[in-house]
């Protein structure tokens, strides 16, 4: 499918069950859905079953979608973060999670072992000090930087202001930063 004119036209196809539609939607979202899911569960296997029940429902629920003061990518970080919270029920454990970007996890050939422990030693403090934020300010943190968006559309998906997403971040930033200030990398042990 060639590039639509702009992504309203496409959830318009979509909404009437243009396959192609579909698909263009489903390609263009389900990396930044999946990296969203995966800061929120921390397992790359949840995540993935996850984001598939997302597209699932978006294609259950598109017909009825409105754009009535909302986008598309809102709505859909709606549905995720919905089956985030109802897979997080259903598990009854708290979420975990990392910051950095998902192919940061993946070893490459020519990573050095000790680099490899001190990364996952990393992740593992970064999950623990990421349980120890509020919800609310756990949620920003996942929006921003796995969700990749926007101040304002994260103001949108959790029904806030701007002002008060700019104020979970920093807070929750400034909270993450005295977390790890305990532990100390260089040496890949605890201060």
């Amino acid at each position: 499918m060639s590039e639509p004119d702009d992504e309203r036209s496409c959830v318009e196809r979509a909404r009437t069950g243009d396959p192609e539609a579909v698909g263009w939607l489903y390609e263009r979202y389900f990396d930044r859905i999946y990296k969203y899911i995966y800061l929120k569960v921390g397992d790359p296997t949840d995540a993935e079953d996850i984001t598939e029940q997302v597209f699932l429902k978006m294609i259950e629920g598109i017909a009825g979608f409105q754009w009535q003061g909302s986008s598309f990518s809102s709505w859909l970080y709606r549905i995720a973060h919905n089956q985030v919270v109802d897979t997080l029920r259903q598990h009854t454990r708290r979420p975990q999670v990392p910051i950095e970007p998902i192919a940061d996890l993946l070893p490459s050939e020519g990573d050095d072992p000790q680099r490899l422990a001190e990364r996952s030693d990393f992740r593992d403090h970064l999950r623990e000090a990421m349980s120890q934020l509020t919800d609310l300010q756990a949620q920003v943190i996942s929006l921003k930087f796995g969700g990749e968006m926007s101040n304002a559309e994260v103001a949108h998906v959790l029904d806030r202001t701007e002002g008060a997403v700019k104020a979970l971040q920093y807070s929750a930033l400034q909270n993450l930063q005295k977390l790890m200030a305990q532990f100390d990398y260089r040496s890949g042990m605890d201060a």
